[in-house]
């Protein structure tokens, strides 16, 4: 019998490379390689009978190319108000076996680490949202500001064929700090946010 799941939020990103990101272009990385993290925050969340409400989870990565030459190395950081089947869950969908972004995630993983579970601070405040993870990771947004007037510029990617997200809203990596396994700050780069929304199946 297979599980069925869904869950929508908040998407947060941040990365190494230049505002507007090379990847929403099928473009090489700005330097080459890419380090990077997304934040899921859902709202609302089902993983069978189990409902996955108000729970925060990231994967943080290093490629030492373009991600789709693989070789990614990823970390998993989790909530730490998790119940045991709300891990449960979340180590199934980590697999990259049952549907979302995290197939084609783990389709270019050379290696991904067990999960660790932190405790998340999210604020959801559009470009202004700001997420911390423990000692492990720490996120802040904030919009491209004009580089003659200052002031905060409005830039949308509609891209239909996005796997994490159909509609980005782009920005600056105010800060992006980790600390894991994979440790990096690249504060000053690029940053987004977007609303997701994913389903699937899991195979018992």
């Amino acid at each position: 019998m297979a599980t069925k799941w869904s869950m929508q939020g908040t998407l947060l990103g941040a990365c190494s490379c230049d505002w507007g990101c090379p990847c929403s272009f099928d473009a090489p990385p700005t330097r080459g390689f890419c380090e990077g993290a997304y934040v899921w925050h859902i709202t609302t969340g089902k993983f069978g009978d189990t409902p996955l409400d108000g729970l925060s989870w990231s994967w943080i990565a290093h490629s030492p190319g373009p991600l789709h030459q693989g070789n990614v190395t990823w970390v998993v950081l989790a909530d730490e108000n998790a119940t045991p089947e709300q891990r449960t869950a979340f180590a199934k969908i980590a697999e990259g076996k049952s549907g979302g972004p995290w197939v084609i995630f783990m389709a270019v993983a050379s290696h991904r680490g067990d999960p660790q579970y932190l405790p998340f601070q999210v604020e959801i405040n559009g470009l202004n949202s700001k997420v911390r993870a423990g000692d492990a990771l720490r996120m802040e947004l904030g919009p491209i500001l004009n580089p003659v007037t200052g002031e905060a510029e409005e830039i949308y990617l509609d891209k239909p064929t996005g796997f994490t997200s159909k509609r980005l809203t782009l920005g600056a990596g105010k800060v992006l700090r980790v600390d894991t396994d994979l440790v990096y700050d690249h504060s000053g780069k690029y940053g987004e946010f977007s609303k997701f929304e994913y389903s699937g199946e899991s195979a018992d």
